[in-house]
């Protein structure tokens, strides 16, 4: 028997009775909904042919085409199915072939060079701030809560696309599947208790003296922030369960909203002792909170739901994403660029400091990743989850962590500096974990 694996993203099938696949020569077989992978599996009849899968379809009960070769299908002729054991016929997100090779052609070059991006911005803005005199005062035109507009604008555009990728609808899954609840409650500890805990333990442990207590602050702030960006393009490249890791996206979309506020105040003001430090109380921060990812928030909802019944999903997902995604990372690199210019003289007079900044972070995505990871390992989870609920605890939103810094601490504080150093550390670290990911997956024996 052959098998061929057709992939249906970014459509997703609900599970029916009677949904069948419909093979080459008329000949039926029963499609049943592996509901932890989220793929429709079937096996291949005798007599079937790879060459002929353009011709293969998907049906559900009556008749109706669900979706058929031809568009969107690949042979899936080699090792996926021979590593089952079967032939089966997947329907559901993509594989990358292992290697290295495979892991960086499954980034867009925009991806692969991150890390490039945002270190450029950094060292321009640096060269620009301490050479060009008066570029600072003319980005001081018109304040909004005490940041400057133009910041303020950089900020929003950080998180329009990033929101605007969720999908919300996927939370009411939860309501439908136990084993989802118990799954989402290891992922709420893991994010928004032991993470925050160890960053905090970290941060204090690396930084403990008085000159790198602002520093500190930025890098807790870091901390608290969860991931709702790039951990599905991680969570993609080490082949987790895309829609597992797009419920635990949105779940955190929303929690943020609540939590990071009161989180950020215990952390900052009761565990950290700081009383008299500026800018750690609730309403401060909550206010930074509202601004800088509530009303982007509202905005990629409107956006995402108002397109999709104006166009289609289809075309949203393929046509207006490809275009409006990459304006969050032009936001991020023109938000870092003004960032260092407004901080260039203290950047260089400090430049030890900020080094000192990047112990904690590389510890804490280490440290959490790995810790997950086992966790997941040890309690008898599927690779495709354990490595969803690793990335997802060990990335951080650091969009958030740097508009919250810059408005509650202003946009030339320690913490603002602080905070903007988390992209240059989490991109590379979290890089090499997906090669530790695909590493261990081929080492361990998984169910």
């Amino acid at each position: 028997m052959q098998g061929w694996c057709l992939q249906t993203q970014p459509v997703r099938f609900q599970a029916a009775t009677g949904t069948y696949c419909r093979f080459p020569g008329g000949k039926r077989a029963a499609a049943k909904l592996d509901s932890e992978n989220q793929a429709f599996v079937c096996d291949a009849p005798k007599g079937s042919s790879v060459q002929d899968h353009d011709k293969y379809e998907l049906c559900s009960k009556d008749g109706g085409l669900l979706d058929k070769a031809g568009t969107t299908c690949r042979v899936n002729s080699g090792e996926h199915a021979a590593a089952a054991g079967k032939d089966p016929l997947e329907i559901g997100a993509p594989r990358h072939q292992g290697g290295s090779k495979g892991v960086i052609q499954g980034l867009s070059w925009v991806d692969r060079l991150l890390f490039v991006w945002i270190l450029g911005a950094m060292v321009i803005g640096v060269v620009c701030g301490k050479f060009v005199p008066g570029l600072r005062d003319r980005f001081a035109v018109a304040e909004l809560v005490g940041t400057p507009l133009p910041i303020a604008v950089g900020l929003w555009l950080m998180m329009w696309p990033v929101l605007s990728k969720v999908r919300y609808e996927l939370l009411g899954e939860m309501f439908r599947d136990r084993n989802l609840w118990r799954q989402l409650a290891l992922s709420v500890v893991l994010n928004w208790l032991l993470g925050p805990l160890i960053m905090t333990g970290l941060a204090w442990a690396c930084l403990p003296d008085e000159p790198m207590a602002r520093y500190r602050n930025g890098v807790i702030l870091v901390g608290l922030a969860r991931c709702i960006a790039m951990v599905l393009i991680w969570n993609q490249l080490a082949r987790g369960n895309a829609e597992f890791c797009a419920i635990l996206v949105a779940v955190n979309s929303v929690l943020q909203i609540i939590l990071y506020s009161p989180l950020a105040v215990f952390y900052l003001k009761v565990v950290s002792h700081q009383d008299n430090v500026p800018g750690i109380d609730f309403r401060t921060i909550a206010i930074s909170v509202l601004i800088y990812l509530g009303a982007p928030l509202v905005a990629a909802i409107i956006t995402r739901y108002l397109l999709i019944a104006i166009a289609g999903e289809r075309w949203f997902t393929q046509r207006f994403m490809p275009v409006f995604g990459p304006v969050a990372l032009l936001a991020l690199m023109y938000t870092v660029w003004v960032l260092f210019m407004m901080q260039g003289q203290q950047v260089v007079d400090n430049i030890g400091k900020v080094a000192r900044v990047a112990v904690p972070m590389v510890a804490y995505f280490s440290i959490l990743w790995t810790s997950t990871f086992m966790i997941c390992r040890v309690a008898g989870m599927r690779y495709g989850h354990a490595v969803t609920q690793a990335f997802t605890a060990s990335s951080n939103n650091f969009e958030l962590a740097i508009a919250v810094a810059v408005g509650a601490f202003g946009f030339s504080s320690a913490e603002a500096l602080a905070a903007t150093v988390g992209p240059l550390i989490e991109v590379p670290v979290l890089m090499a974990l997906v090669y530790v990911a695909l590493w261990l997956q081929r080492v361990f024996s998984w169910e």
